[in-house]
């Protein structure tokens, strides 16, 4: 009965609220005359032919154009994200790695792509260790001892051949043209880059493409990037070999081992490890989705090396048998029960998640309903957990723990704040959702001479150290180990078809993210545009929550959970969600932010507004 009530409110409050959008309407802002003005950011259109949400206008309008042409749904998620790493190269590009969910309707089944980066073969557990410490973050973050072997070209070369119909020479095409011609600089571009300023003088490389005449892009400015226009080029001529084997191959090489550094700079600058060999011995790797069910549903999610799917799975189990929705629920007792619900999975994912290569991940036992119920029993609704909260043990019959004694307690390890994620969906019902990053906002600052791109910082999610020394750390540096993730790209089925996909970047904000959308759509009744646009709560088993100012400037609510016990922080800007959904009618809706990160772009092919 829920689910029936939920969709009914759902389906009319999106028809109330579409906006069709076309990808050549003439911006509002002025361009110069020798370039077409970008399309105009809309945060949610609905219609025929299949739909496209990123964070970038440009982006969405190349995926657009690949489906108008007859792509299908990777396709167009391959054009998209060649786009983005134009558009938005502080947050993803080939430098860089991710993680690929995929529907195929002709199936109906689900499957996904680890493209997550790799150490070297000489990485150990020291491997952001000085005399037994950890270097401070930001050292680690900008050196060549934090880039990882990129995952980015590997994963489209593998998700086109599974799934593609057009060759990446064609979907390359628009970001070349892009990059050649260049894209209008906004408002969060030059935030972002004036908050990399400093570092990003000190890489000469770096400096000449970002900080063009040694100054910060002007907003209404365009930035071209042709070093990435011929990269593309060489990439959709020859292959993505070339990047692990060839020339390009041999300039990532040089460049982590040593790092181009501008004369008369002070900073310290560690050197990688990198080899040709780890670049050559890169592969990708296609692997069953996580899945639970949640209110009917079936969620499918991404697998270890990410905790994306077990994390936000484990959470859907806690919340499985509370009534979250309007009738049953305030929004005090909602936001409650999210908040007790992640403290627990983020706890229990700190102590068993890490890269299966080298861990043993129960996932299983994590996403079992038994294990998150003996978990649930944690939760009291005139109470608050206590933060950092011991791990339960899901290998046990019992729930390992439970209400009962559990694991020794670790703090949460910092993870970086930085990815872009896209949706796509095709006129067959094939559906993407695909989340990419280079990690931090600039990933590592170094760009590849000559090349275009920067190179990620991914290596910075492993654990420097162990949290807490008593407690086994499943994220310690390996030869050849991914990180764990966050990133948390989200499949919804409706009796084996699409729902719903969704996801954000923000490292561990993340799984926060995509758990508050998911039950603010499928509880709260909300539209997918507004679960999207509503203020977030983040909790990661600390002992403070973060809350956006929305919910921060809620007196009368924070008053309610913080007589509780809650304890919290403030946070400008949590994730930046996007989404696409089949409307009851047979119409997509993309769905993308109204305001964080400048607000998103939602296309879709051919508008309808009923």
């Amino acid at each position: 009965m829920r689910r029936s009530t939920v969709r009914v409110l759902s389906f009319w409050a999106v028809a109330a609220v579409v906006v069709s959008v076309g990808v050549t309407t003439p911006s509002a802002a002025p361009a110069p005359a020798t370039s077409p003005p970008p399309p105009v950011k809309t945060p949610v259109a609905a219609g025929y032919g299949g739909a496209v949400a990123s964070v970038d206008a440009d982006a969405s309008a190349a995926g657009i154009e690949v489906l108008r042409r007859g792509g299908n749904a990777v396709d167009a998620a391959v054009a998209t994200a060649a786009a983005l790493g134009v558009t938005e190269p502080y947050s993803a590009g080939i430098g860089g790695g991710g993680y690929f969910v995929h529907y195929d309707a002709a199936s109906r089944t689900v499957r996904t792509v680890d493209g997550r980066e790799t150490a070297p073969l000489s990485a150990d557990r020291s491997l952001f260790l000085e005399d037994g410490k950890p270097i401070a973050f930001d050292q680690a973050m900008t050196s060549g001892l934090s880039v990882g072997t990129p995952g980015t070209p590997a994963t489209w070369d593998t998700v086109l051949d599974a799934w593609g119909t057009k060759p990446l020479r064609t979907l390359l095409a628009p970001a070349e043209k892009l990059a050649r011609d260049g894209f209008t600089v906004d408002a969060t571009f030059r935030s972002q880059t004036a908050a990399n300023e400093a570092r990003f003088r000190d890489f000469p490389a770096t400096a000449e493409l970002f900080l063009p005449g040694g100054r910060l892009p002007v907003v209404g400015s365009r930035i071209k990037n042709p070093d990435l226009a011929r990269t593309y080029e060489k990439l959709g001529r020859e292959g993505v070999g070339e990047l692990y084997r060839g020339g390009i191959a041999r300039d990532i090489v040089r460049t982590v081992r040593r790092p181009p550094v501008a004369p008369g700079s002070t900073r310290v600058v560690r050197a990688g490890d990198l080899t040709a060999k780890d670049l050559r011995r890169y592969g990708t790797l296609k692997q069953a989705p996580t899945r639970v069910r949640y209110q009917g549903l079936d969620v499918y999610g991404m697998a270890p090396s990410s905790s994306g799917g077990t994390t936000v799975g484990e959470a859907l189990n806690i919340l499985e048998r509370t009534d979250l929705s309007p009738d049953a629920a305030s929004r005090a007792r909602y936001l409650h029960r999210f908040i007790e619900a992640s403290r627990i999975a983020f706890a229990d994912r700190g102590r068993w998640v890490g890269d299966p290569a080298f861990e043993d991940v129960p996932v299983k036992g994590l996403l079992s309903q038994r294990f998150a119920d003996a978990r649930e029993c944690l939760v009291r609704d005139d109470a608050v957990l206590v933060s950092p909260l011991a791990p339960g043990d899901p290998r046990e019959p019992g729930g390992g723990g439970g209400c009962g004694p559990a694991g020794t307690a670790a703090p949460t390890t910092y993870e970086g704040e930085n990815t872009t994620h896209l949706t796509t969906a095709d006129k067959w019902g094939n559906v993407v959702a695909y989340t990419l990053t280079i990690e931090s906002t600039g990933g590592s600052g170094i760009t590849v001479p000559g090349r275009g791109f920067l190179l990620n910082n991914e290596l910075t999610d492993f654990s420097f150290a162990p949290a807490n020394p008593a407690v086994h750390d499943p994220n310690l540096p390996g030869p050849g180990k991914r990180p764990r993730s966050s990133m948390s790209p989200t499949i919804v089925l409706e009796d084996g078809r699409p729902l719903l996909a969704l996801g954000s970047p923000g490292g561990a904000t993340i799984i926060t993210t995509v758990l508050q959308t998911l039950t603010g759509h499928l509880d709260r009744g909300l539209p997918l545009v507004d679960a999207i646009a509503a203020p977030r709560a983040s909790q990661r088993n600390a002992a403070t929550t973060e809350l956006e100012p929305g919910l921060w400037n809620d007196g009368p609510l924070r008053d309610e959970l913080e007589a509780l016990g809650h304890v919290f922080k403030l946070n400008p800007e949590i994730g930046a969600a996007t989404g696409v959904q089949r409307l009851p009618d047979g119409r997509w809706l993309a769905a993308a932010e109204r305001e964080r990160r400048g607000g998103g772009s939602a296309m879709v092919v051919r508008p309808a507004t009923r």
